[in-house]
């Protein structure tokens, strides 16, 4: 394993990780803040597992974030938040991960040995959000993972206590009333007009009392003075609910300690003082997963009683009630708190409307993801990405919903376009997962099978599993010759010549690919893939020697890609040129190619791309005469390749040029100059090291 010490990107500042900012402001727990700052910190604490248990809406989550803010100096290399609630089925923790670390794993073997590898000699802290609903799996990740890694904590928000020797719990109460529990009333309250004075406070408490000082219930409850007195609320709450809200309002299992009824009844009687749409709304919004966005509850919550056309409205009805927040970084998506999000989801299941809501959700993300393979070779292409990232959590669910349909065209045909997605976006895992399960009841020829085999060979082509890659390529060969699609036939020659190329069996890969008819150029996935094999002929005929051929086409593929405003193949292309620039002696158009190439992939967080942009930057920067320079950059360029799980693809051309950049750096300035050049630019945090190699000087 490596001992080096490394930081995937942080986009909140303040040092590596993903802590996300506070958007409210903190009331009581001193106690437990100063219990909690001093069990994390690695000077004094001497449990690496600790868990905070406590029942929904208690403040688990945002008592972890305080204390986080106040301890993330002392871990290097990051405190990372993995946000569980999304998760819908088993199996998937250590996937949402590696999406927390952001590693961009391109590797096949198991996700807990590539957190482990990644985060082997390093200092951080994991936080496992929410765990209650995937206990086991949480367990079994802590109990492989905290043995490997002397460097690692970890700290867990649960229902429950993960129930591992070692575990440290703090049960989390509620705020205590006549002190916390009003001061959070009367904050929350605020927004409303509310002031706590001497003759209302003996009501207030009152309210926390019967709310058992519960936070989530009562930021609801505060909510609700835009519309009832206080002396209102207070009737209320000691009003008995309706027989069905009792129903409702019971824990899943029909036991449950006293205060998660407690909430549970809170929240019920929240929703009965919603307006009848409102509830309905409420019910429906409960199918997304991690956030949405104000068209996509349009879209998927209309119907019957509620039109689209009232839905913002009301949208913003149950933003004022505290029912649905504004996600934490964008505040154009939405999103429920988990216990929200069940009370919704017991009330659609009651209103016998799950199914169907369901499959709306199924239907709306389907759409997504075809439009994207549709629009992916335009230039539209990096918004397509983005879009990608943001809904991950929703094209996983829709993804899954579509597994379950006994239709099986249905998921194939998602799968198809959503691992075409996911591959170019980096969540290869993801993809393949689908990919597999998809294509794995043998589904019956057509152009959904045909571009589904693609994906799956073009997912291991990335991974570098040249073998697997090599299976899927003859596959979806013959699936492509049996369409009346020219372009499919195309695109099946890009699995095999990428195939060869990164064998080394590179005279074979030209054959192939140069032996590809030049058809116009299309809008879609197979239009990518169009120019990804002229990307794999101009590679192939590089790592051959034939700087001349690969410069032709490269330049072809670059006038292709501006022309198409795709960015994805165009940044491989840069590249490639820029490598000939080198071979020419034309050492400043190489580095500027490069940068290009660096700032192309940077927009569609190719990290593979990324990387290989890097080593050839290293090259030009060295060739420009510059050898401290192209140290720190091939230091930053073996952090990034270490985020995919396979330095250089496993290619040994790549490898071999690699190395020959090293010995020369070396030789230009020495080998302690170059050992503390790399390290320095090895230990740089991933943005500062990708803002350092764009720098023009």
């Amino acid at each position: 394993m490596s001992d080096k010490t490394t930081e995937p990107t942080h986009p909140t500042g303040g040092g590596p990780g993903n802590l996300p900012p506070e958007t409210h402001s903190f009331v009581g727990r001193r106690g437990e803040l100063h219990w909690l700052e001093t069990e994390l910190d690695p000077s004094v604490g001497i449990h690496r597992l600790l868990s905070i248990v406590g029942v929904g809406g208690v403040g688990k989550t945002r008592l972890a974030l305080r204390a986080l803010g106040r301890v993330r100096e002392a871990y290097p290399d990051g405190v990372w938040l993995v946000e569980l609630s999304p998760l819908h089925t088993a199996g998937l923790v250590g996937l949402a991960v590696v999406e927390a670390l952001r590693l961009t794993d391109q590797s096949t073997g198991p996700v807990t040995e590539v957190v482990a590898e990644w985060a082997y000699g390093k200092r951080l802290l994991l936080v496992l959000d929410s765990c209650e609903h995937v206990l086991a799996d949480c367990a079994a990740l802590v109990q492989t993972l905290l043995p490997a890694l002397p460097g690692l904590r970890v700290l867990v928000t649960s229902r429950e206590p993960l129930g591992l020797p070692g575990e440290l719990v703090l049960p989390l109460d509620p705020l205590p009333v006549a002190d916390d529990a009003v001061t959070l009333f009367a904050d929350r309250a605020a927004i409303t007009g509310f002031t706590l004075d001497a003759a209302n406070r003996p009501t207030v408490e009152a309210v926390c009392r019967r709310l058992d000082g519960i936070p989530l219930a009562l930021e609801l409850a505060a909510a609700r003075l835009c519309e009832l007195s206080l002396a209102q609320l207070h009737g209320r709450l000691g009003e008995r609910p309706p027989s069905r809200l009792d129903l409702l309002s019971a824990p899943r299992d029909g036991a449950g300690p006293p205060r998660h009824q407690t909430l549970r009844t809170a929240i019920g009687w929240s929703h009965e003082l919603c307006a009848p749409l409102e509830r309905l709304l409420w019910a429906r919004l409960s199918v997304f997963a991690g956030g949405f966005c104000v068209g996509a509850a349009e879209e998927i919550c209309a119907g019957g009683p509620l039109p689209a056309g009232r839905i913002a409205a009301l949208l913003a009805r149950l933003v004022e009630q505290s029912i649905v927040q504004r996600h934490r970084t964008d505040p154009a998506r939405f999103r429920l708190l988990d216990i929200v999000r069940e009370f919704g989801a017991d009330w659609l299941r009651a209103l016998g409307e799950e199914h169907a809501v369901r499959l709306r959700h199924r239907d709306h993300f389907r759409r997504l993801v075809r439009q994207g393979w549709t629009e992916w070779n335009t230039g539209r292409q990096v918004a397509w990405c983005e879009r990608t990232l943001t809904e991950h959590a929703n094209l996983r669910a829709a993804m899954d919903c579509a597994l379950t349909d006994p239709d099986r065209r249905i998921a194939l045909g998602m799968a198809a376009d959503l691992g075409f997605l996911w591959r170019h976006c980096g969540s290869l895992r993801d993809a393949q997962h689908c990919l597999d399960l998809a294509l794995a009841v043998d589904p019956p020829p057509g152009p959904d099978r045909t571009r589904a085999l693609w994906a799956r060979g073009a997912v291991a082509l990335l991974q570098g599993d040249l073998e697997v890659a090599a299976d899927w390529a003859e596959r979806c060969t013959d699936a492509a010759d049996t369409q009346a699609d020219p372009v499919a036939v195309v695109a099946a020659a890009y699995l095999t010549g990428g195939q060869l190329a990164l064998s080394g069996r590179l005279g074979e890969a030209i054959d192939v690919l140069s032996a590809t008819p030049r058809l116009p150029i299309r809008q879609d996935g197979f239009g990518a893939a169009q120019l990804q094999v002229r990307v794999a002929l101009s590679f192939s005929h590089l790592l051959r020697g034939d700087h001349d051929r690969a410069r032709t086409v490269a330049e072809e593929v670059r006038e292709a890609s501006v022309e198409c405003g795709e960015s994805w193949a165009g940044a491989f292309a840069d590249g490639i040129v820029a490598q000939t620039d080198l071979a020419r002696g034309e050492v400043r158009g190489a580095v500027d190619n490069a940068r290009t190439a660096l700032a192309g992939h940077g927009l569609l967080h190719n990290t593979v791309g990324t990387a290989m942009a890097l080593d050839v930057l290293a090259a030009a920067v060295v060739a420009a005469g510059d050898g401290l320079r192209a140290a720190r950059l091939l230091g930053i360029g073996e952090r990034v390749w270490e985020l995919t799980g396979r330095a250089q693809m496993d290619s040994p051309d790549l490898l071999a040029t690699r190395r020959s950049h090293e010995l020369r750096i070396r030789a230009e300035i020495g080998d302690s100059a170059y050992r503390a050049a790399y390290e320095e630019g090895f230990g740089m945090q991933y943005e500062e090291g990708l803002d350092y190699a764009a720098e023009g000087r």
